[in-house]
């Protein structure tokens, strides 16, 4: 098997039409950074952000921010800017709380459009807090039950029946990429009475994303991924517009009232997105995320998709070239439309291995039970970063220098 040579790879890179946003983002020169799809990196325009919303309108302006920073607003514009990123037109998207939240938040108000079904459909290899959630959601309704693809019936597709009111499916599986056609799946929701709800948490700012032209009902995704807001941003909730004005959502905070200010007694939810929020929200953190989201001005998603197709191939390509028979197994699928932007490989030791390129400035993660996890960030990573990245991955399994005891200690945060 032939391998692009480093010349090759000097020449993507230098034709790369997105290599230029590299410079805006705050990289290590000594680490390849694989992990955008658990932590995206800072940009410095959202660090400026930050910095000016706490020391200008924080400390200089205080509490008349609310009015003379837009802050009381934020949700909402942000919510309209990561709209056109995941193909949602104005006034269906709000920044607010978080993922969890959002995804409660969503299937009371599936569950309410369906009022004589009693079932939601979900993965049972989803990401746990969707599963978490679903379960709450259930507890609270009497009746109501959560059904597992690949438990209580063998797909999602072969479980739909008139008792399912909401389907809750990730767009992208946070463990091995797999894509889900979203278009396709959400027309199987609806052919059968129910209400599709989507988890963009691996999707969001990583590839293109229709949800308007798919039909979706209900989004939701969180803001520091590939969207790259910060640890602990807060996250999105979409509302198809067709559902706002007849929908409601459990939780009645303050911010979701027609008239928040009025300070009356009874709550009247507001008839468009706002509805969806609930308490006041973490402006500092909406502001670092207004700032990320700056560079997404001029971006063409469809040369993101591109890019992030090449270096996943790249990556796996070289892997199974350079690594075979040193116990990897790809998890994620080959085929690079059927995939999301990352590379999941199976190992037996996949701990030590992973803790031991960290050791060597090749940031990936873990998923139990034997998960290499590497997310692939088109927005700031380089086709050499990828040789660079195999060129540890090989050295580390084949000296086997990941048997060290020390990198077998588990942390806290895998």
């Amino acid at each position: 098997m032939t391998f692009p040579d480093r010349a090759a790879i000097e020449t993507m890179d230098a034709q790369d039409p997105l290599g230029h946003l590299r410079d805006a983002f705050l990289l290590s020169p000594d680490e390849v950074y694989l992990d955008g799809n658990s932590l995206g990196v800072p940009t410095r325009a959202a660090q400026d952000e930050l910095m000016r919303a706490a020391r200008d309108e924080w400390a200089g302006q205080l509490i008349r921010s609310w009015n003379s920073a837009g802050w009381f607003d934020l949700p909402v514009e942000l919510g309209d800017r990561i709209g056109g990123l995941i193909g949602a037109a104005a006034g269906q998207v709000v920044v607010a709380d978080t993922t969890s939240i959002n995804v409660y938040k969503a299937l009371h108000a599936a569950m309410r459009l369906r009022p004589g079904r009693k079932a939601i459909i979900a993965e049972s290899n989803s990401f746990p807090t969707d599963l978490y959630i679903a379960e709450g959601v259930v507890s609270t309704l009497p009746g109501a039950r959560l059904r597992l693809g690949g438990v209580d019936g063998a797909t999602i597709e072969e479980m739909l029946d008139g008792d399912v009111a909401a389907v809750l499916v990730n767009h992208v599986d946070y463990r091995t990429g797999a894509l889900r056609d979203m278009a396709a799946l959400t027309a199987r929701i609806h052919a059968a009475g129910a209400v599709a709800v989507w988890d963009l948490c691996h999707s969001a700012g990583a590839l293109p994303v229709g949800l308007d032209a798919a039909g979706a009902d209900f989004a939701v995704g969180c803001t520091y991924k590939y969207l790259n807001g910060g640890p602990g941003s807060p996250a999105f909730i979409y509302v198809a517009q067709r559902h706002q004005g007849q929908v409601s959502q459990p939780l009645s905070g303050w911010w979701g009232h027609a008239r928040p200010f009025a300070f009356e007694t009874g709550y009247e939810g507001d008839t468009g997105i706002r509805r969806f929020q609930c308490g006041t929200q973490p402006i500092l953190s909406m502001r670092a995320l207004k700032g990320a989201l700056q560079i997404w001005d001029g971006v063409d998603l469809h040369q993101l998709r591109a890019k992030s197709i090449a270096l996943t191939d790249l990556f796996i390509r070289l892997v199974e070239g350079r690594c075979a028979g040193l116990g990897l197994t790809l998890e994620t699928p080959r085929e690079g439309a059927r995939r999301g932007s990352q590379v999941a490989l199976h190992h037996d030791h996949a701990w030590p291995v992973m803790q031991a390129l960290i050791a060597r400035g090749v940031i990936g993660d873990f998923r139990a039970p034997s998960t290499l996890r590497f997310g692939f960030t088109p927005l700031y990573l380089r086709y050499a970063d990828v040789l660079r990245a195999v060129d540890v991955l090989e050295d580390i399994l084949r000296s086997e220098s990941w048997r060290d005891p020390r990198f077998a200690v588990k942390a806290a945060v895998t």
